[in-house]
C-alpha cells in the first residue's frame, strides 16, 4: 500500500492514503498481474476499458468525451513515467473529475 501511496504523492503531494487504499481495494486481484497493474496510454482499448470500468461505471461520468479528455489529460501528465501505475492513472482520473471525496 506504501508503494503505491508514494507513487500518487509524485503527483499529488497531498493525496489521502484513504481514498488510494479505497482504489487498490477496488481493483483488487488485478493489481497482482504487472501488466493489468498498469495503464498503456498508447492502447485504444486500455483507454476505452478506463473511460468504461472506472469513469462511467465506478465515478458515474455520463459524458464519454469529457472522460476521454481527462483521460488524456492524466495521460500527458503521466507522460515521462514509462510504467503507469493503475492506481495512480486512476487517482488522477478521480481527482480531475472532482470525485475523489466519492470514492
Amino acid at each position: 500500500m506504501s508503494d503505491y501511496l508514494a507513487d500518487v504523492k509524485k503527483y499529488d503531494a497531498g493525496a489521502d492514503a484513504d481514498i488510494v487504499g479505497k482504489i487498490v481495494k477496488h481493483l483488487g486481484i488485478a493489481l497482482r498481474s504487472r501488466d493489468s497493474s498498469l495503464v498503456s496510454c498508447t492502447d485504444p482499448k486500455e483507454l476505452d476499458r478506463v473511460r468504461e470500468k472506472w469513469c462511467e461505471k465506478k465515478l458515474g461520468a455520463t459524458d464519454a468525451a469529457a472522460s476521454d479528455a481527462v483521460i488524456a489529460k492524466v495521460c500527458e501528465t503521466m507522460k515521462d513515467d514509462r510504467s503507469k501505475s493503475r492506481v495512480t492513472f486512476y487517482y488522477l482520473v478521480a481527482k480531475h473529475m472532482g470525485k475523489l471525496g466519492a470514492l
